[in-house]
């Protein structure tokens, strides 16, 4: 029974921590940064709960404090709920410090008291000081045990089996149901009354908290937003960013301002039918568009989200076609197997909020797109940045590395003096077209004024690539 109750409390901390990525994602996003913030946070709430635990139990008879501890990390599990839903659109874009203010508020307080029972059920285990060694090792291994349960159960199965709500909901049962059970069997210590207040409070915090979310993915925060003055379209948010828009009774019909240089890029291409690989799936605009503007050309969509891929089907009228073809799984993965000169144009639109994911930046996922495009062909990628541009800055230079013409799209004012915006980067081997680009869209930079702007940045490559840190 010991080691079973140091495995469960164990478990529920990592099962928590695994989730934190999720429900911190619709504030904060989804980075390297988001999981380093609710580590260090987890971390901290166990090293804590470990050594006020063992104070606790060497003050008191732990029989009579472990119920209590259980049933407390429970409510505590489920306030994370309400938390978040307070703090969260009140730190939303406010980086590092977001994701630390709303670890510690949400994550601490119940990492540190599930820590604590470790500690408790040592000192009721050692009853003889020649078994120390034995009894520590026996609930250490215990814990280490119940910690990799709940993060391979957590992140190969609930997320996405469950919502990750409804997951911290039941968690947070299981806890108050078995800190009752252990306080009956061990102590009665805690008056029924009690019980019920404490569970009654936590359960209807948690319950009634409200869903940030109108879909949740394993990989994004899904919202469908209607346009009021256009019947039949709707707005694709991922994570509070707009992603797409799509119009489906008019495929051409592009009112995202970096889908529409996509095309106007494109344009710089020969007429007729054009073979496209899109990284990134998203709300599907531009595949559609190609369809229509570009018949007889085949594209091929690669998205590493099925539940994304379902929802654009059910609601936003995806089909597939001998012409155009999704491909569930990551991106990087699936360019390692395709067939050399085998598509005109590659579009590089995948984002794990704002930050496209670091392997899909390098110069060895280039030098694979490279090897891909045909002769003439063209990349063509999204990049979301703001403040000094940092990693704009340093996919220009990335690009450089691989393509002999780079071309910089900026937004049309030329480069932000504040905040973040979308810049559009087209790459390729032979001379690039001159890019008829709209002026209320984009500006193109001068080959001076690009090599001005990456100056100093250094290429982004698989050992090297801190797409999280550069981004601003």
């Amino acid at each position: 029974m010991a080691r079973l109750l140091v495995a469960a409390s164990s478990a529920a901390v990592l099962v928590l921590e695994i989730l934190a990525s999720r429900l911190l994602a619709p504030y904060v996003g989804v980075s390297h940064e988001t999981f380093t913030g609710i580590i260090g946070v987890v971390l901290a709430g166990i090293a804590t709960g470990a050594w006020a635990g063992g104070k606790l139990a060497d003050g008191r008879d732990p029989k009579m404090l472990l119920g209590m501890v259980l049933i407390v990390g429970g409510v505590l599990a489920w306030m994370v709920l309400p938390i978040l839903n307070f703090l969260g659109p009140q730190l939303r874009g406010a980086g590092v410090v977001a994701v630390l203010l709303l670890g510690l508020f949400s994550l601490f307080l119940p990492a540190a008291v599930l820590s604590a029972v470790t500690p408790m059920v040592a000192k009721l285990r050692l009853a003889d000081l020649g078994e120390t060694g034995a009894v520590v090792g026996g609930l250490s291994a215990a814990g280490t045990v119940g910690a990799l349960f709940g993060t391979f159960v957590t992140g190969f199965v609930l997320i996405a089996a469950l919502p990750t709500r409804l997951t911290v909901m039941v968690l947070g049962l299981a806890l108050v149901i078995g800190g009752i059970f252990i306080d009956r069997r061990l102590a009665r210590a805690i008056p029924t009354s009690t019980l019920a207040i404490l569970a009654l409070a936590g359960g209807l915090l948690g319950a009634t908290s409200r869903q940030p979310c109108e879909h949740e993915t394993s990989y994004y925060c899904v919202e469908l937003v209607a346009d009021t003055e256009n019947a039949s379209a709707q707005s694709l948010y991922l994570d509070g960013v707009r992603h797409a828009y799509v119009d489906l009774d008019d495929a051409t019909n592009l009112d995202v301002r970096y889908v529409r240089l996509f095309a106007q890029a494109s344009d710089a291409l020969p007429a007729g039918p054009l073979d496209t690989l899109h990284i990134g799936g998203g709300g599907f605009s531009f595949p559609r568009y190609l369809q229509t503007e570009r018949p007889g050309g085949s594209d091929l969509v690669l998205e590493i989200d099925p539940v994304l891929v379902e929802l654009a089907e059910d609601q936003l009228d995806l089909r597939e076609t001998d012409s155009l073809q999704v491909q569930v799984g990551d991106g990087r993965l699936a360019l390692g197997a395709m067939p050399q000169d085998a598509f005109d144009l590659v579009i590089g639109d995948a984002f794990g909020s704002r930050s496209v994911p670091w392997h899909l930046t390098t110069e060895e996922f280039l030098t694979d797109i490279d090897r891909v495009l045909s002769g003439e062909g063209l990349y063509v990628m999204n990049v979301i940045d703001g403040g000094d541009f940092g990693l704009v800055r340093a996919e220009v230079a990335t690009l450089l590395e691989v393509f002999r013409a780079v071309q910089v799209i900026a937004p049309p004012g030329g480069i932000p003096l504040r905040g973040a915006d979308n810049f559009v980067l087209v790459a390729s081997q032979s001379p690039i077209p001159t890019l008829a680009i709209r002026a209320e869209d984009g500006r193109v930079l001068s080959e001076s004024e690009t090599a001005e702007f990456r100056a100093g940045a250094k290429p982004l490559r698989d050992d090297f690539a801190p797409v999280d840190q550069l981004i601003d």
